[in-house]
Parts: structure tokens; C-alpha cells; sequence
């Protein structure tokens, strides 16, 4: 026991941690959609759950490509049009596409459910359709989806069991607790709730992206090329300071409309300022 316990080994826990920590933040936000899909009372437990199964579930794939990697690497499924589109699919590939699939789904569903709802709160109970089990069963698939980037990044830090799945448990309580503030954080502020959706979109053309890539995929002589991780949280700061410099600016429009309207301001101000 003293020899795992060694400051390397430490050192490696912790920056197996940190590794999923940070690859585990791309789910949080699809887990906090799916769990208010469910009866308010079981939203907490249902993501409980949930990431719970998945960490089961994670450690297991990580037995599993330990084990057998070959199993996951070689190709089960063959394209050939020449010229139009080619590739080569293993399992790792086709269930990140899928995934992929199913989120930018998903996201699209709810943001033309948000377009199209007569009345935001009448919207906000016309989500409470699915049961606390099949929310469950979703977000632990789902987490499984996310799980092969970091097992496979957590393979190539270190070839220990343990070291790997202590840091698997540990990264998921930590998801249970952001997850719930997150959650938490949407159900008071529905303003943010696009927002939300589109950074879902856009990690489902990330996995798209990247099980593009792994199947080798080209489409009229192009390849499919993985988006960068560091162009995925480029893109995701924009588009969070976008909206809140919008927010901001939304505000500063409506304050300077009811400052007008106060000091009885000329009409053609006001109609402007309402037209902005």
C-alpha cells in the first residue's frame, strides 16, 4: 500500500481529477435539461442517480479497454463511393457519432420548443413528460458517450487501475454537486436557458466532429477534422460573453427607456428607443 501512495502517484491522482473534471463539464449541461424534464421533487435524485450509474458504467468501459482496447479500435463497418464518401467505423467511433446525433437533436427539439410555446411558463410545465427513469436512463447513456475521451486521456496519464478509477469516483461526486447548482442556476434564471441549448449544440458538432474523425470519414475528398478542444472553449466563451454583453446592453436600453419615459422625453424618442 505504501508503494502506491507514493508522491508521484499523487501527483497523477490529481491530475487525473482535474482531467475529468474538465472533460466532464461538457455533460453537466445536457444533465441539468434532461432532470427538468422530470417532477420537480425528483430532479435531484434523478441526477443523482444518474451520474451515479455513470460512474459505475465508466469504470467498467475502463476494465474494459484495459482489458481489450484492440475490441474497440478495430473496424466493424466499411463505407466506400469513392469520390463522395468513404470511412471506416470501430465501436468508439459509431457511439460518439451517435451521441453526437442524438445531443445536436435534442438541442434543436428544445430551442424550436422554446419558438414555438404560446406562454413560457405554460412551456415550462409541457417539459415535465418524462419519467424519472427514463430521464435516468438517458443521462447515464449519455454520460457514457462523454466517457471514452477520458478514459482514453486517463490511459495515456497512467496504466494503474485504481489510480484511474479513484479519480472517475471523485470527478463524479464533484458532477453531482456542480450539477445540481447548475440546475439550480437555470430554473432561476430561464433567461439563460438558450444559452444553454446552443452550447449543447454545439458539443454534439464536437462529437460529431470527432467520431467524424475516428471513422476516417471524407465527404467529396475532404476529411472530417476534430475540432480542437481549445477552439470548443474559444467558441464557448464567445458566445457566454456575447450574451452577456447583451444582457448588459438589453438593460442599459430599457433603463434609458424609463428614464425618457419619466422625464417626458418627445414621442419620437420614445418610439425609437422602444424600436432598439
Amino acid at each position: 500500500m505504501a508503494d502506491l501512495l507514493t508522491l508521484e502517484n499523487l501527483f497523477t491522482l490529481l491530475m487525473l481529477i482535474l482531467l475529468q473534471a474538465v472533460l466532464g463539464f461538457d455533460n453537466l449541461l445536457y444533465i441539468s435539461i434532461e432532470s427538468g424534464r422530470v417532477a420537480k421533487e425528483q430532479q435531484a435524485w434523478v441526477r443523482r442517480l444518474g451520474i451515479g450509474g455513470a460512474v459505475v458504467l465508466r469504470i467498467v468501459l475502463l476494465f474494459l479497454l484495459l482489458s481489450a482496447i484492440h475490441t474497440f479500435e478495430a473496424p466493424f463497418f466499411s463505407l466506400s463511393w469513392p469520390g463522395v464518401l468513404t470511412g471506416s467505423f470501430n465501436v468508439h467511433a459509431a457511439i460518439v457519432l451517435a451521441g453526437g446525433v442524438f445531443i445536436i437533436y435534442t438541442a434543436i427539439k428544445e430551442i424550436m420548443h422554446l419558438l414555438t410555446i404560446p406562454d413560457v411558463n405554460e412551456g415550462a410545465k409541457e417539459k415535465v413528460r418524462r419519467s424519472a427513469l427514463g430521464a435516468t436512463i438517458w443521462i447515464i447513456l449519455i454520460n457514457f458517450v462523454f466517457s471514452f475521451d477520458s478514459v482514453l486521456s486517463a490511459i495515456a496519464l497512467t496504466d494503474q487501475f485504481w489510480l484511474m478509477a479513484v479519480a472517475i469516483v471523485i470527478s463524479g461526486l464533484l458532477m453531482i454537486w456542480l450539477a445540481d447548482h447548475v440546475a439550480e442556476f437555470i430554473q432561476r434564471n430561464r433567461m439563460y436557458e438558450v444559452l444553454g441549448l446552443f452550447i449543447l449544440l454545439i458539443v454534439g458538432i464536437l462529437l460529431l466532429s470527432e467520431g467524424g474523425h475516428l471513422a476516417g470519414l471524407t465527404f467529396f475528398g475532404f476529411k472530417v477534422e476534430p475540432m480542437a478542444k481549445t477552439t470548443f472553449y474559444f467558441v464557448i466563451f464567445v458566445i457566454v460573453a456575447v450574451d452577456f454583453v447583451q444582457s448588459r446592453y438589453r438593460k442599459k436600453l430599457l433603463a434609458e427607456q424609463a428614464r425618457q419615459v419619466g422625464t417626458g422625453a418627445p414621442a419620437a424618442g420614445k418610439a425609437s428607443a422602444q424600436a432598439t
